[in-house]
């Protein structure tokens, strides 16, 4: 399995040149996290991907849509692969609100607060992790997946911490 961080949000930009939360919830991309998504799309183009799997926060919705326009793929949605919830970037949007802006993403099944309590335990995101490996395992093992999801699901998942639009191989 692929997973890739998404692009460069408008609270990525600010809270890198600050290191304060600049209170911004599920934030868009950035022009830059826009093109960053464009170069992602066009990496992820080489690796024969079927089907992408994101998140359900704005970022990282904006950033598998513009890898399934370039890959011809299907997106689907899983709050279990979504951010730690800690800052004020990890509050999500109810999904009538994801409904209006994605129209032709599938929301079912994702309920109010879908991103959970802050501040999340790392106990929690570990237990996420653990439960995507049970409900998914079958997709672990094959290369065709793309997951787009975030630097704190990522690292407890793989134990890697990654960029914006960068690409991190996960093994079952």
């Amino acid at each position: 399995m692929i997973f890739a961080r998404h692009a460069q949000s408008e609270w990525n930009e600010l809270f890198s040149k600050t290191r304060i939360d600049p209170g911004i919830p599920d934030a868009k991309l950035t022009a830059v996290g826009i093109k960053q998504a464009e170069n992602l799309a066009e990496k992820l183009v080489g690796y024969d991907i079927n089907m992408v799997v994101a998140s359900p926060y704005t970022r990282t919705l904006q950033t598998a849509e513009i890898a399934a326009s370039v890959l011809g793929v299907p997106i689907v949605v899983n709050e279990l692969v979504r951010e730690r919830c800690v800052f004020s970037c990890d509050i999500g949007s109810n999904p009538n609100v994801l409904r209006e802006a994605f129209a032709h993403i599938d929301f079912d099944g994702l309920i109010d607060g879908w991103w959970g309590e802050p501040p999340e335990s790392e106990a929690a995101i570990a237990h996420r992790c653990a439960l995507f490996r049970q409900q998914h395992g079958d997709l672990l093992a094959r290369d065709d997946v793309a997951v787009i999801s975030h630097w704190g699901f990522i690292r407890a998942f793989t134990g890697q911490e990654v960029d914006n639009a960068t690409i991190v191989h996960a093994s079952p």
